[in-house]
C-alpha cells in the first residue's frame, strides 16, 4: 500500500504531461547569456585537491633502470683475431692425461696446444678407423712432420709425428681426415715436451649409445614377436599417471599389435590388468598376453590404463600421441 501511494504522484505527472499540448521551442540569442556572479554571502574557497591512495610496490616489482648501452666501439681486425684465437685455445691439463697421453675433448674449431722439444718426437693419434686426407704445417723447414699407421683392419690408426729442430719455435698444423678437421698450435720448448696426444669424441659416444639402445629395443621386439617388421614400429606413445614399481617402460606398435614393455623383474602376481578406454572414457577389460616382460594386445587403441587395487586405486595411462599411418593396400588386392 505504501509503495502504491508513493507511485501515484509520478503516474499523475506522467498523465498530465501526455495530455498537455507540445510547447513551441524557445530560441536563445548570444546576448541572452550573462556571466555568473559570486554571491556576497558565499565565501571564496580554494579548490580542494584530493589525492588517491598510491599502492606500494611488492618486493621484486621495482626494477633498476639500466642506462642505454653505449654504442660498441669498432674493434680492429687484429684485436678481433687475437681475442677469438685466445678464446679458442685449449691447453693441456693434468686431469687430461692417461699415462703419457694428453686426451683432449674434440670440439670443432678449437685450437689444441702441442708442446714439443728438439730431439723428441710428439705423436698425434687420430681416431681408430679414421683415414688421413692431408696434413699442412705453417713451417715445414724448422718442423719435421710425418705420419705412420698402427693396427690392422677397422682398428687401423693414423699417427701424425712432429719434431722441431730448435727450441723457441711456434707454428700451426691442420689435419684433415674423412671425418673431421683438427687445428693445432705447435710450440717448441727446451726441456719439456708432450709425448702424445689424442682426442675423445663426446658426440660419437652419444650417437653410439643411442644406436645401441635402438638396436637392443629392436632385438627385444623381434624376440617377443618374430614376425614383426622393425621398419613399421611406431613409438608415439606417452606414459602418464602414477609411478608405481610396475609402471611401464615404453609402449609401441607395429600397425597391428601394441607392445607394452614392463619393468624387469615384475612378478606375475604384481602385474596389473589392462583396460582399454573406449568412447566417453569408459574402461573395458581387454584380452592380452604376457611374453618376455611385454603385454601384447592384438589390436590398436588410442588410450588404455593399467589399474591395480581398489581404494585407493593406482592407475597408469598409456596414450597414443599420433594416429597410426594409413597403410596402402597391396596392388591387385581389389581394394
Amino acid at each position: 500500500m505504501i509503495r502504491l501511494a508513493a507511485s501515484l504522484p509520478a503516474l499523475l505527472l506522467a498523465a498530465a504531461c501526455t495530455s498537455m499540448p507540445a510547447a513551441e521551442p524557445v530560441i536563445f540569442g548570444v546576448n541572452d547569456f550573462i556571466e555568473a556572479q559570486r554571491s556576497a554571502d558565499m565565501p571564496a574557497r580554494a579548490a580542494e585537491i584530493v589525492e588517491t591512495a598510491t599502492p606500494l610496490p611488492l618486493p621484486g616489482q621495482l626494477k633498476p633502470i639500466t642506462p642505454a648501452r653505449e654504442k660498441a666501439k669498432p674493434v680492429s681486425p687484429v684485436a678481433a683475431i687475437s681475442e677469438g684465437t685466445s678464446a679458442a685455445r685449449i691447453e693441456p691439463s693434468a686431469d687430461g692425461y692417461v699415462n703419457a697421453v694428453q686426451i683432449y675433448p674434440y670440439t670443432e674449431g678449437a685450437l689444441y696446444q702441442l708442446y714439443a722439444s728438439p730431439g723428441q718426437v710428439s705423436d698425434i693419434a687420430l681416431q681408430p678407423g679414421e683415414r688421413l686426407v692431408s696434413v699442412s704445417a705453417g713451417d715445414t723447414v724448422r718442423w719435421v712432420v710425418g705420419d705412420t699407421l698402427s693396427g690392422t683392419g677397422p682398428g687401423t690408426r693414423v699417427h701424425v709425428l712432429v719434431k722441431p729442430v730448435a727450441s723457441g719455435l711456434s707454428t700451426n698444423l691442420m689435419i684433415a681426415t674423412d671425418r673431421r678437421t683438427y687445428h693445432l698450435e705447435l710450440t717448441s720448448l727446451e726441456k719439456s715436451y708432450m709425448a702424445a696426444l689424442s682426442w675423445r669424441y663426446p658426440a660419437d659416444t652419444l650417437a653410439g649409445l643411442s644406436e645401441r639402445s635402438a638396436r637392443a629395443l629392436m632385438q627385444d621386439a623381434s624376440s617377443i614377436a618374430p614376425d614383426v617388421n622393425l621398419l613399421d614400429l611406431n613409438f608415439d606413445y606417452r606414459i602418464e599417471g602414477a609411478r608405481p614399481a610396475w609402471r611401464p617402460v615404453r609402449a609401441f606398435d607395429d600397425g597391428r599389435q601394441v607392445f607394452i614393455q614392463m619393468p624387469a623383474g615384475l612378478a606375475a602376481t604384481d602385474a596389473p590388468p589392462l583396460f582399454v578406454l573406449g568412447t566417453g572414457g569408459k574402461a573395458e577389460l581387454v584380452n592380452y598376453r604376457v611374453r618376455g616382460g611385454y603385454y601384447i594386445v592384438d589390436h590398436l587403441f588410442a588410450a588404455a590404463e593399467l589399474r591395480l587395487g581398489q581404494r585407493p586405486q593406482t592407475a597408469v595411462r598409456i596414450v597414443r600421441t599420433k594416429a597410426p599411418a594409413r597403410r596402402e593396400a597391396p596392388s591387385g588386392s581389389g581394394q
